[in-house]
């Protein structure tokens, strides 16, 4: 019976990205949603752009996390169950959950699964005293929180990464708004954001020179390949990022070379010389921007932290 759940759950996913890529090719202007980057190749690819000098992202949220991790944990407080959307590696959450004697669950959540049980198996290695309890799913959409088998005070979200970004400012309310709904009164939130700055950095941090971000590009349309018996030529296309300091974010696309038609589960698109699939929107705000999203979904901010040359921060809002 359980063997029979899992296939009927993961045919039930490869329809669903089958059907978003469908919808996402069929649409103009083309796009693809970018939670498929995350495969096992894609997860590992973005943590090596972690890594890169361009990329001071990661960088800047683990210099202020690792500065004011204890600030944070007396925001968060005792009895947490602690859900952090988007987990990956969970390198910036060790500090937390440093700070968080007295924590009583950890929820990774995150869209990979293979990914999610490792990382998830090393935090449950390393902190015994927390309950670990991975939730493979797409925090985009609403999701039930699992069963804890300890006693819990309240909920709060851990949203490291700028990961907000990605969302067109509508749709961040939105999302904003469910995990208001899954902290309930009195939870919290602890959201890292992109901060607006110098263009040339920003766009340096998306065209790194050793071409890696690019690899994690193209890598979406090797998955479909793999996943939904695609045939994407990948040398016909070419990875690109533009700053729009007018809509203040990262446009990254990919670009045909040439006009070809590319089949995928059984469907063709057609494709011009020069013509682009959107795979993501990388927002940048200040502090004020954000909130301004954020308060109509129910939450006020109580504390920020920012790094010394104002790259990033760092936000703890709460469901009053």
């Amino acid at each position: 019976m359980r063997a029979n759940s899992r296939a009927v759950a993961l045919g039930n996913r490869v329809r669903t990205f089958r059907n978003d890529v469908w919808a996402g090719l069929s649409s103009l202007p083309k796009q693809l949603p970018c939670k498929y980057f995350y495969d096992k190749r894609g997860s590992e690819l973005f943590d090596r752009i972690c890594l890169l000098d361009e990329y001071y992202l990661t960088r800047a949220e683990l210099a202020i996390t690792e500065r004011h991790a204890a600030e944070m944990g007396e925001q968060i407080g005792d009895g947490v169950m602690l859900v952090e959307f988007g987990s990956g590696s969970s390198v910036k959450t060790r500090y937390l959950l440093d700070a968080l004697p007295k924590a009583a669950a950890y929820v990774p959540v995150d869209i990979s699964g293979e990914h999610l049980q490792q990382a998830a198996g090393e935090i449950a290695a390393d902190y015994p005293s927390v309950e670990v309890i991975p939730a493979c799913a797409d925090f985009t959409e609403p999701f039930p929180l699992p069963f804890a088998t300890r006693s819990i005070s309240h909920v709060a979200v851990y949203f490291p990464g700028s990961t907000i970004g990605n969302f067109l400012p509508l749709r961040a309310t939105r999302l904003l708004a469910n995990v208001a709904g899954l902290c309930g009164r009195g939870g919290g939130l602890l959201i890292g954001i992109d901060l607006k700055k110098d263009p040339a950095k920003i766009h340096a941090a998306y065209n790194d020179a050793s071409g890696v971000t690019a690899e994690f590009n193209l890598n979406l349309l090797r998955r479909i390949n793999r996943e939904l018996d695609g045939d994407f030529r990948l040398s016909n296309f070419q990875h690109r990022a533009i700053y729009s300091a007018e809509c203040g974010r990262v446009e990254i696309d990919l670009v045909s070379t040439e006009a070809q038609i590319v089949r995928v589960a059984g469907r063709t698109f057609q494709f011009g010389a020069g013509e682009a699939i959107n795979t993501e929107y990388s927002h940048k705000y200040t502090i004020e921007e954000f909130s301004a999203l954020a308060t109509p979904a129910g939450f006020v901010l109580h504390h920020e932290w920012t790094d010394a040359e104002r790259n990033f921060a760092v936000l703890h809002y709460v469901v009053e």
